[in-house]
Formats: structure tokens, sequence, C-alpha cells
């Protein structure tokens, strides 16, 4: 054989071992995206796809599952997207199962994520329509992140402004004044004593509380027992009589001085005999002198019958008896 002819071979070999290669990898990544095999179709209803493109994957519970197959715009707010799934996977896909739009990874292609239905539902059938649930998607969250940067930027201008006028006020010169905590230490102390003395008290006046609802002391018994209620109205109708007979006593010596001063006016009765009659009251006066010598001469008399050896005894049993009372009086 020829050198050409071995040549030939082995060219027809290598493109025969390219066109195996070139066909297998066609295989695999058609058996990756679902070209191949059996699937059956789903439908998503969106209102922003965020990105997503056909071909681009679908997860059923973070597992491959399909495809994105097509994509039509139903209306101004709505596009409908059509799933290529894997037959292998329908046994396990419930009519409530929930479609999303995810990424893989953080700056990653744009799938679609299916979350497994939670309780006993139907299987899905072919071209059925999933309940769809609109996620936040990475522009949307950079926007929130940067309104959020610049409020907090802002707080941060305002806050170093607000620190600025502070180190700067008279506020801190106060603050730094020794004396000033020293004064504070003092009212925080009187305040801690203060609150123990507020918290005895409330103790002691909680104690009382109770002891007048168990019918304790005076006030428990005035307030608890029903006979001393009744003792003290009885006692209260009593002073409001005895009021009503005082005014009614005042109103009769009112009387009663009017017609003395009347008398004493007009020169008439007893009282003016006794008090404007010169005559009267010099018989009057001799009287009480007579009865004042005959009081000291009785006295006279008493002194000496303590004397009597007859009376001596009974005096000296009556001394020690008054002595006696005397000391047991406290």
């Amino acid at each position: 054989m020829s050198k050409q002819s071995i040549n030939n071979l082995k060219l027809g070999a290598f493109i025969l071992t390219g066109l195996f290669a070139l066909i297998l990898s066609f295989y695999f990544i058609g058996k990756n995206q679902h070209i191949f095999g059996t699937k059956f179709k789903l439908r998503a209803r969106f209102t922003n796809l965020n990105g997503l493109l056909e071909g681009n994957n679908v997860l059923y519970a973070g597992i491959q599952a399909g495809t994105v197959s097509s994509m039509s715009l139903i209306n101004d707010t709505t596009i409908e997207v059509t799933l290529l799934i894997d037959k292998a996977i329908r046994p396990h896909i419930h009519q409530r199962a929930v479609a999303s739009i995810g990424t893989e990874g953080l700056m990653g292609n744009k799938i679609v994520n299916i979350t497994p239905a939670t309780g006993n539902f139907p299987l899905v059938n072919d071209g059925d329509l999933l309940s769809a649930r609109q996620v936040v998607n990475t522009d949307e969250m950079l926007q929130t992140l940067s309104r959020t940067n610049q409020n907090i930027a802002g707080i941060s201008e305002a806050l170093k402004i607000s620190v600025l006028h502070i180190n700067q006020s008279k506020l801190m010169a106060l603050l730094d004044d020794p004396s000033i905590g020293n004064s504070l230490k003092s009212a925080l102390k009187n305040i801690d004593r203060t609150a123990y003395q507020a918290s005895h008290f409330a103790g002691n006046l909680n104690k009382v509380v109770l002891d007048v609802r168990g019918g304790k002391g005076l006030a428990g018994a005035l307030l608890s027992d029903t006979g001393m209620t009744t003792n003290l109205r009885t006692a209260m109708i009593n002073i409001r009589q005895a009021t009503a007979k005082t005014q009614k006593m005042a109103v009769d010596l009112d009387g009663l001085v009017s017609q003395i001063n009347n008398d004493l006016a007009g020169g008439k009765g007893t009282l003016h005999l006794l008090l404007r009659d010169s005559t009267t009251a010099g018989h009057i006066r001799q009287s009480l002198k007579n009865i004042e010598q005959g009081t000291d001469g009785f006295n006279q008399n008493m002194e000496a019958l303590k004397h009597n050896f007859l009376f001596r005894g009974y005096f000296k049993d009556q001394a020690k008896k008054k002595t006696a009372s005397s000391a047991v009086k406290p």
C-alpha cells in the first residue's frame, strides 16, 4: 500500500472520530436542554421577566426539570412563559405549585423556579397554568440599596452637624464641669433615698389597707363592723339632736341675758338688788366675812380634835389610807 493511501486512511479516521465527537456533544447538550426525550408543557404568567430568555433552565425544588420554551405578550402587563418540563418530573408537580423567576447565583442567568405545593392536590396536566409569584429582582434591590445609602448619607451629615453644634453648646461645657458630676451623684443618691422611702411608705400603706380590709384596727372596725356603723350612725343622730338642743339653749340663754340686761337697766329683779344696791352689797360682804370667820374657827376646832386622844387614832388611819391610795395611782 502506498504512503498516500495510508495518509488518506488516517485522515478519514480523524474526520469520522471528529464527527462522532461532534454528534455525541450535540446529544449531551440536547439532553441537558431536553431536546431529546419525552416532555410536556406548563405555562406561567408574569408581569416582568427581569431578563429571562428562551432556553433558560427550569428548576423544580432546586432540581433541573426543563427549559423555557417560548414567551408571548398577552397584554401590556402580562407575559406568558411556556415551560418544557421532563415527564419524569410530572408525578411530583401538583396544580398548586408556584413559579417564580430567580437567578443562578448572585449575577448568573435567569431561571424559573417551581416551588412544590404543600398539601394533597391533583397532579398537573399538559398545558396547565401555574400560579406565579413576582420576586424582587437584582435591579430593584440595587435601586433600594442606593436610596438607602443616600438616606444614610443624609442622616450621617445631619448627625455630624448636630454633634458639632452639641460640642460647641453650653451643654458640653456643663457636662465637662467636674462639680456637675458630684452634684449629679448627690442628686441621684437623694433620688435613690427618696425612692426607697417611697417604696417603704407604699409597703406600709399597703399593709394598712390590707389591715383595714381585714377589719383590723379602728378604721377596719368602722368600715367592716356593721354594728359599729350602726352605733356611729346613732351617735351622729344624737350629735345632731344635741346640736339642735344647744342652739335652742343658746337662743334661750340669749333671751335670758337680754331680760337680765333689761332688769338691770330698769332697776328690777334680784340681780339689780345684788349688783346695784350698795346696802345689800354691804350685807352680803358682812355675811361672807362672818362665814370666813366661822370657817376659820371650824378649822381650829378640827385641828384641836386631831390632837385629842379620843380622835387621834381615827385621823391617823385616814391619813394612812390617803397615802396608800396615792401610791397605787399612776
